[in-house]
């Protein structure tokens, strides 16, 4: 039986909020299909980059996606029920999702899928988190359904951390296809993919970042001068396989993290430059002590509070995304 118009119009409102997800450099790599009452996410080939070899980068934001889509979809009083890598012929096919009523909307379905539209990556200087001790068992509360481990890093950590970072870079130091890669994401010009100039650090700014993946350094004038070094902490998700599946969880596990951090009013920054070279994964491994594998980092700290809101950075229309077929 076809979905409503009612119905699909919900569904595409919850499309439009699943595509604010982060992405590997804001590819987007995610293409829905709506078949009737059922709706069917596939990785999207064309888009996933020459440097992430076997797409787990592309999978992790897909993975993003669907969790936005999931909270989105609760805001408006439906229930999303996921069923994860369906086809094993095709390993592309992500999820495919079903939708029930719910029987009531709480204030915090809605509070989370406000978050959605606040979040966004914030890669210049952050001061620490404020009130962790008290956030953090709130934080592990709500992602306790995700299979994914959650790490908090120690501050003794980070200078091997940042040693780990700047390895990355002195390995792709002569990668010139690499380097291309970013000149092609870092858009200097209105554009629906990629990210946009205004949301890169110039080269002072770079420089008080100690973790972080560096881009081309557009030409601005400094900001949050006032915070002499990144002082965020840094959270760290793992999984103890690399399938797909894991990829897919923790890209939903870290959609969690991030809108749950946003609604406590802390500023994030998702970081996967450190687990796409093994050398500097390996050292990630080894400073969670673990036998886990590090599929992705988030920065998490306080932004000023007077500053001015960054504009969001810009989506694909969803007609390029969302296929709806006849019934």
């Amino acid at each position: 039986m076809s979905a409503s118009r009612t119905t699909v119009t919900t569904i595409r409102n919850a499309l439009s909020a699943a595509g604010r997800a982060p992405s590997l450099h804001n590819i987007q790599p995610w293409r829905w299909v709506l078949d009737a009452d059922e709706l069917r996410l596939y990785l999207d080939r064309s888009r996933v980059l020459p440097s992430d070899r076997g797409g787990r980068e592309a999978v992790i934001g897909c993975g993003a996606a669907l969790d936005h889509l999931r909270v989105a979809i609760a805001a408006a009083g439906m229930n999303a029920i996921i069923e994860r890598l369906p086809n094993p012929n095709n390993p592309d096919h992500l999820a495919s999702i079903q939708f029930t009523p719910m029987s009531y909307v709480t204030d915090g379905h809605r509070l989370r899928a406000e978050a959605i539209w606040a979040r966004h990556s914030d890669r210049l200087p952050l001061n620490p988190p404020s009130n962790w001790a008290a956030f953090e068992p709130v934080l592990r509360s709500r992602i306790k359904e995700y299979e994914v481990q959650l790490d908090v890093l120690p501050e003794s950590a980070r200078a091997r951390l940042a040693q780990a970072s700047q390895l990355t870079e002195s390995l792709r130091l002569y990668d010139s296809a690499y380097h291309a890669e970013l000149h092609r994401w870092a858009v200097p010009f209105a554009s629906s993919e990629g990210i946009p100039y205004d949301a890169l650090t110039s080269a002072t700014e770079t420089q008080r970042v100690d973790v972080g993946r560096r881009f081309p350094t557009p030409h601005h004038a400094e900001r949050r001068a006032q915070i002499s070094e990144d002082r965020s902490m840094v959270a760290v998700l793992s999984t103890t396989t690399d399938t797909r599946v894991d990829a897919l969880a923790a890209g939903e596990e870290l959609s969690a993290v991030l809108l749950e951090c946003t609604m406590a009013g802390l500023s994030t920054c998702p970081l996967t430059h450190l687990t796409e070279v093994q050398v500097a994964r390996d050292i990630v491994e080894t400073l969670l002590g673990t036998v886990t594998l590090p599929q992705v980092l988030v920065r998490i700290g306080t932004a000023p509070v007077a500053e001015d809101i960054a504009p969001r950075t810009p989506r694909r229309p969803l007609d390029d995304v969302l296929t709806v077929l006849d019934g």
